[in-house]
């Protein structure tokens, strides 16, 4: 099962590499591009008998690793 997962930083929270892409891309002549918040992806593969069981495992790798709950949120989709 191919796992993909979504890690932003919380609203509120200081994106300094945001700041620098919107930068970047005003400085291109892109003048219609406000507020950018970067994020990252990040895609695995889950040897699990199901659906269930594989979102649970990915959710303990969350919280234990991949994202750090105090100033980043996450999202998970499931491929079969």
């Amino acid at each position: 099962m191919r796992a993909k997962v979504h890690i932003r930083l919380k609203a509120g929270v200081h994106d300094p590499q945001g700041r620098a892409i919107a930068n970047a891309l005003i400085g291109l002549g892109f003048d219609e591009v406000g507020e950018v918040r970067q994020g990252k992806l990040i895609e695995l593969d889950v040897d699990a008998d199901d659906a269930p069981t594989a979102r649970a495992r990915v959710e303990e790798m969350c919280r234990r690793l991949l994202a750090n709950p105090v100033i980043e949120t996450y999202a998970i989709d499931l491929e079969a």
